[in-house]
């Protein structure tokens, strides 16, 4: 008979704890904005304030990290202060999981590992900024963000604004409908791109409140499809960027991003550090206020999925 091999612990903050107990909402969130997406002490800041949105609407906020080879369902104050500050933390997809859980490593987790293991620990529902998708030149290097086929088979709903429009968003949404994953535009018909308000793009259908959104999840997950589903939520309009202006930047960065030939999962945080250089600081302003909406409306969305009885 072959041994069973036992399942690797989850850590439980006190506050993710109590509220499981209490059988209270919970929203996820990632941490790779903390480690990678944002300099210190703004990403700190930014962290405490999304966890404090999600409070705001009678959810319980689950910040997701490895620390010290093991896995974090939420963070107390000292832990993210210190993860926020902790210059060595790697950028965890799932295939770096078993690397740094074996090496004792520190880590964020990117929008793939967060939905992994915000399904291990029962948590449906899941705020970040904006998903990874297919790169631009997809179509040749076949660099293509983990983060999609993760919603291909991984049954949370990820709330966000959107791809970030540094990736090649019509081929984003092809690889999505290939593998079946709806895309739901909250408010919109428009599929939103990050740092604006739309791509030009359609998302698959518009549903205007949380308690629509929730009926659908109930009705997907119910068929056993087995995957997740975006929703898409655009930037607040007093926040979005001039579409001219962003793109301008992007397209900057990607020049030097070619002439200095990087690549795989350094590709985003450099790309992301070229365009808050090249707007002045705005996109971090951007980045930041969509974040904390994509939370608020993932709390609201919980609540009424808890209302509904589940």
């Amino acid at each position: 008979m072959i041994p069973q091999i036992p399942p690797i612990p989850l850590y439980f903050s006190a506050e993710v704890q109590q509220a499981r107990l209490e059988q209270r909402p919970m929203v996820a969130l990632e941490s790779t904005i903390i480690s990678h997406g944002m300099p210190f002490p703004q990403n700190l800041e930014t962290a405490l304030e999304v966890e404090a949105v999600i409070r705001d609407q009678g959810a319980a906020p689950a910040t997701l990290a490895v620390l010290d080879g093991k896995i974090h369902i939420g963070l107390d104050a000292d832990q993210l202060e210190r993860f926020a500050q902790d210059k060595t933390a790697l950028k965890l997809s799932r295939r770096d999981l078993g690397y740094a859980l074996s090496r004792g490593k520190t880590g964020g987790t990117t929008v793939a590992t967060t939905m992994i293991l915000a399904r291990q620990a029962e948590i449906r529902f899941f705020a970040t900024g904006g998903i990874g998708g297919v790169h631009r030149g997809g179509q040749n290097s076949l660099d293509i963000s983990a983060d999609l086929q993760e919603l291909a088979r991984t049954e949370v709903a990820v709330v966000c604004a959107g791809a970030k429009s540094i990736l090649d968003l019509g081929r984003t949404l092809e690889y999505l409908e290939t593998h079946g994953v709806p895309v739901i535009g909250y408010g919109t018909e428009d599929f939103p791109a990050f740092y604006t308000r739309s791509s030009g793009l359609k998302a698959d259908y518009r549903l205007d409140t949380p308690l629509e959104l929730a009926q659908l999840l109930q009705q997907h997950w119910a068929l056993g499809l087995g995957s997740g589903v975006v929703i898409a939520n655009p930037i607040p309009a007093e926040y979005a960027l001039p579409e001219s202006e962003i793109n301008r930047a992007i397209e900057e960065a990607l020049e030097e991003l070619d002439a200095q030939g990087i690549s795989g999962k350094a590709v985003t945080p450099f790309l992301l550090s070229k365009v808050l250089e090249r707007s002045g600081g705005k996109s971090l302003v951007a980045n930041i206020a969509l974040v904390k909406n994509n939370a608020k409306v993932a709390a609201q969305i919980a609540l009424e999925w808890g209302e509904m009885g589940f």
